[in-house]
């Protein structure tokens, strides 16, 4: 083990006795109280000594190797401890451990989750596990394609688009198609981008409608599970108001789906559906004729098709917006978590671009069964609560990490 304090926090004092870790309030720990020597051990967890050569060090200093494991202990508890000499390791082929280096394009990401993430080595495994998953897009046009792309930057194994017709101008985004894709196929172009977005070079995890999928895969193995689905359609609508008969089937095999996109200059992120754990499109539906008898009625006139030829709404700084924070949430899924997006959707409009959330409930008449699991979830949280009530117990905290 060669321990390192997370880089990726900056280090400042408060004052002489303790030291906090990290700027913003969401990830910020405070470490103390710390005297002058266990200072200078501090300094001394750079990830270049194994622990051996740091308890030589630390008896340089007049500090004694039971002090320092208990430091060690203390900052690992904390989740403020990296180990450099611990890699993350994959399956190759034929299911043989490969050790994973992070290509330099992935040092921002994995600094990033060292601090959402603070298991020793877990950095490095995250990232791992993202190279093992395949992502479906569905959609290439301004929002779509964006996202398919920073997934791909940020180390998702394969990504997936689908989408029918040709790119026209104003499918064209920063970060999404390129202007010289106009007239090219939505799949070919949205394929090629995503390549170009891998972190390990061109060609790598991009896949489209059009490709036999044995060629991009080494003897014709199964078909990979699909790890998610981002619903980016280029008419927004279909976001904002999905079709229930679509969502039924991701619901009906349990793949988690995700709907993002731009409706007149507003945008949307979410939900996120768990299927039969929180409200899915059908949810949303009946929710929708509950609250407003007229819903179906206006429905089926914007989807009639009358308005079919008209340009999609949303400007660049809206659509990356939307985009970035999709890819975000879709991440932060993949990576185990559980986004702000399940059971809710996101809403953000021109001019005030103030986001608000709105929350999905399961609807008790939808088939989807999560209405069943909210209950039994709620019920538990509440038996939780009325113990803890009783018997007074509240959760602790280490003395060093506040």
């Amino acid at each position: 083990m060669r321990p390192m304090v997370r880089p990726a926090l900056r280090r400042a004092w408060r004052d002489l006795r303790y030291v906090q870790f990290g700027v913003a309030p969401a990830h910020a720990v405070v470490v103390g109280p710390v005297d002058a020597t266990t200072g200078s051990l501090l300094e001394l967890l750079d990830g270049t000594r194994d622990v051996p050569s740091l308890r030589e060090e630390a008896r340089r200093l007049g500090v004694p190797d039971d002090w320092l494991e208990r430091l060690l202990n203390r900052l690992a508890r904390a989740g403020l401890l990296e180990d450099t000499a611990r890699g993350a390791t994959g399956r190759a082929e034929g299911g043989a451990a490969r050790e994973v280096v992070v290509p330099d394009r992935l040092r921002a990401d994995a600094g990033s989750l060292s601090v959402v993430h603070r298991g020793p080595g877990e950095p490095l495994r995250r990232l791992a596990a993202r190279g093992a998953m395949r992502v479906q897009v569905r959609g290439a046009g301004r929002v779509g394609a964006a996202v398919a792309a920073l997934l791909s930057s940020a180390g998702v194994g394969r990504v997936d688009v689908l989408d029918g017709g040709r790119v026209r101008p104003w499918d064209v985004a920063p970060g999404g198609l390129p202007p010289e894709s106009v007239g090219e196929g939505r799949a070919v172009a949205a394929r090629r981008l995503v390549a170009r977005a891998a972190p390990g070079g061109a060609g790598a995890g991009a896949h489209g409608p059009g490709r036999d999928d044995r060629a991009g895969r080494s003897g014709g193995g199964p078909e990979p599970a699909l790890s998610l689905v981002v619903v980016a359609p280029r008419d927004g609508l279909a976001a904002y108001a999905p079709d229930p008969a679509t969502a039924d089937a991701w619901v009906g095999t349990g793949t988690p789906h995700l709907f993002a996109g731009v409706l007149e200059a507003t945008g949307v992120v979410g939900p996120l559906v768990l299927p039969g754990g929180s409200a899915c499109a059908r949810c949303v539906d009946l929710g929708r004729v509950d609250a407003d008898p007229a819903w179906p009625r206006l429905l089926a006139q914007w989807r009639s098709g009358r308005q079919g030829g008209a340009v999609p709404t949303g400007d660049a700084g809206l659509v990356a917006t939307v985009a970035g924070l999709t890819a975000a949430h879709a991440l932060a899924f993949l990576d185990g978590g559980a986004p702000a997006s399940v059971g809710a959707r996101w809403e953000v409009a021109s001019p005030l671009l103030e986001w608000r959330s709105r929350r999905l409930r399961p609807h008790g008449e939808c088939p989807c069964g999560a209405a069943d699991q909210v209950e039994v979830r709620a019920g538990w949280e509440a038996d939780g609560a009325e113990r803890e009530r009783a018997s007074g117990v509240r959760g602790g905290q280490d003395t060093m990490a506040g």
